[in-house]
């Protein structure tokens, strides 16, 4: 499955666009009061990738293993020491809301860390490649 996102910027237009296979639609994310660029940053991005991820993970992992939850709050953490430089100090913390066994929600926490894509994604170390000609 192909996933992606589209920024469109200009001092005239800010439009952001993410798209699973053939499902494309748009996020309300603001301009830069300059008109230059995201009034969100990748950094910001990177970790709502994070948190976004295994929020959903974890709903689809306690489906499969029949553990209810109520609610969930995923917050997702990041160094960014300067200009060019690779974040550091990567790290999350999730609080599930459940009327499940303790120890049954804590093993829904670890399988899902176990399986959210982006974070092994981040954790394999992936290739980023510029595709301009």
């Amino acid at each position: 499955m192909l996933i992606s996102a589209t920024v469109r910027n200009s001092q005239a237009t800010h439009e952001v666009f993410v798209r699973t296979g053939d499902s494309r639609q748009p996020l309300a994310v603001p301009p830069k009061p300059s008109g230059k660029g995201s009034a969100v940053n990748g950094g910001e991005f990177l970790m709502l990738a994070l948190a976004t991820c295994y929020c959903n993970d974890l709903y689809r992992e306690a489906e499969r293993l029949h553990i209810p939850v109520e609610g969930v709050v995923v917050e997702a953490t990041a160094d960014f020491p300067g200009i060019g430089l690779a974040a550091t100090n990567i790290r999350y913390a999730v609080m599930v809301s459940s009327p499940a066994k303790a120890e049954d929600v804590a093993e829904l926490v670890r399988q899902t860390d176990a399986v959210a894509e982006v974070h092994n994604t981040i954790r394999a170390g992936a290739a980023v490649v510029l595709n301009n000609g």
